[in-house]
């Protein structure tokens, strides 16, 4: 009988993601839910055929040398720059990403995100279970969105969505992106397009909707930022890297900005040489100002379930020796 192939999934998956692969390949799961030490992940794929990554992780040259098996590295997620597609070439590895999965919650969220942070809804929650309130006072006043502008920095797919999402909340929406859209979706959206720098003078929210790319990164910088009205609110849903955290501490500090809401963070972004081992202790400390979320963009039960589902077929297509569903490279 010849050698079934092994699969290592870096994190835990559901049971149903093992299911998929456990009759084509030996699966060898992580069922904690906390990331394995590099050095744990890689002994593990020191004879694999294939692996399941997320955010945490990171695939580089040096790694792929110590995995001379690998056929393909299967990226339960969108952005991928984590991750070394050319070196994954050059060895014959398929990197696949799942596309289009996590728009709708991620939009979603940055809509949560965006209100939470305007109306203080975490201060008041805090107030709350700290016996302060005891009846209505006249705290914690924040801004709504009617009449408001909003500016979309990114129209692609997540952009489309939050746009969409915000619809019905009598707010003027702007967008920037080097690509117009179509003038079609354009209208039924009801969006005005205008320049980055126009965007981030006029809006009154700012949501990040990016890539993160040598272009975008540190986009939101100090600079940026004192270009923002005064008492302007960004929201970063998309990648932490595109915004300069100590520059958004320091002008949250001094009031240039009124709050500012994340689900990502520099530190997560791996691929940086350079990038910051924390969050910075200063834009912590300033809880009246931010509300923060642990990178839960795409956690809805349903979405994270066909997420997987769509990397673990990316796998058995591979291991069969067809192209995967989701390659972003080509294999010699």
């Amino acid at each position: 009988m010849a050698n079934r192939s092994k699969t290592v999934l870096t994190h835990r998956v559901f049971p149903e993601t093992v299911s998929m692969l456990e009759d084509w390949t030996d699966v060898i799961t992580n069922d904690a839910d906390t990331s394995l030490p590099r050095d744990e992940i890689i002994k593990r794929c020191r004879d694999a055929d294939a692996m399941m990554v997320f955010m945490p992780d990171s695939i580089d040259n040096d790694f792929l040398a110590q995995c001379p098996k690998l056929k393909i590295v299967a990226c339960a997620l969108k952005g991928y720059d984590n991750f070394d597609v050319e070196a994954c070439t050059g060895r014959g590895v398929w990197v696949t990403i799942v596309d289009d999965l996590l728009t709708v919650p991620t939009a979603e969220l940055a809509i949560g995100l965006l209100i939470g942070i305007a109306r203080h809804v975490m201060t008041g929650d805090r107030d709350i279970r700290a016996g302060r309130f005891t009846a209505w006072r006249p705290t914690l006043y924040g801004m709504g969105l009617a009449g408001r502008t909003v500016g979309i920095v990114g129209m692609g797919r997540v952009g489309q969505a939050i746009a969409q999402r915000l619809q019905g909340f009598d707010a003027t929406i702007l967008y920037a992106d080097y690509q117009a859209l179509d003038p079609v979706t354009s209208a039924s959206l009801h969006l005005k397009r205008a320049g980055f720098e126009e965007l981030i003078c006029r809006a009154d929210y700012i949501v990040l909707a990016t890539p993160l790319t040598s272009e975008t990164l540190h986009m939101i910088d100090r600079s940026a930022i004192d270009m923002m009205k005064p008492g302007a609110i960004l929201v970063n849903p998309g990648r932490g890297s595109v915004v300069d955290e100590m520059a958004v501490s320091d002008a949250l500090a001094d009031d240039q900005l009124a709050g500012y809401a994340a689900d990502v963070f520099e530190f997560e972004d791996w691929a940086r040489a350079d990038r910051p081992q924390e969050i910075p202790q200063t834009l912590l400390a300033q809880p009246e100002k931010t509300l923060f979320t642990p990178h839960i963009g795409s956690a809805v039960t349903d979405i994270r379930k066909a997420i997987e589902a769509e990397a673990a077929t990316s796998i058995l297509e591979a291991l069969r020796g067809d192209r995967p569903t989701g390659a972003v490279n080509d294999t010699p």
